[in-house]
């Protein structure tokens, strides 16, 4: 062997040396970003396996809707986060509209300062009354549950 063939041999050595030193990095950037992308798919299911609401009741008294949902998951819920739909239309509900209650307790004893709303509590939003008679109320990870307004 020549001194061309061993010199082309290590540039051809040389060059598939800083290729792969140059596709490296970029896989395992890749591999890293979709793995990271799998466990947050992965937290998600399992945080919307853990949430579950209950429809209680919703009554209207002419002047109020109270609508009154169970958090009956394992997951502690957003109240800001949480929102109400009567007859098809958004209804603004402001911190001021809700109460946080335990499912055994009188609505009375709630807390209508808390934004977590824990499960085994009643969230009970009440707001203006405008004739509606169905409602939906929807949780921040999608969950939606739908009743009747009953006339009280």
């Amino acid at each position: 062997m020549g001194i061309s063939v061993s010199a082309s041999a290590a540039i051809i050595v040389a060059g598939m040396f800083i290729a792969f030193g140059a596709v490296y990095p970029v896989a395992e950037n890749g591999f890293d970003r979709v793995t990271s992308a799998q466990e947050g798919s992965h937290e998600r299911a399992l945080e919307r396996e853990n949430a579950d609401v209950e429809f209680v009741n919703a009554t209207d008294d002419g002047t109020t809707l109270n609508v009154t949902v169970e958090n009956v998951g394992a997951r502690t819920m957003s109240v800001p986060k949480t929102t109400l739909v009567a007859d098809n239309e958004y209804v603004a509900v402001t911190g001021d509209d809700t109460i946080v209650y335990d499912a055994d307790a009188d609505p009375s004893t709630g807390d209508a300062n808390t934004e977590l709303w824990l499960p085994g509590e009643r969230l009970r939003i009440s707001v203006a009354s405008g004739g509606q008679d169905a409602v939906l109320v929807a949780t921040e990870s999608g969950l939606q549950v739908r009743g009747t307004v009953v006339a009280v």
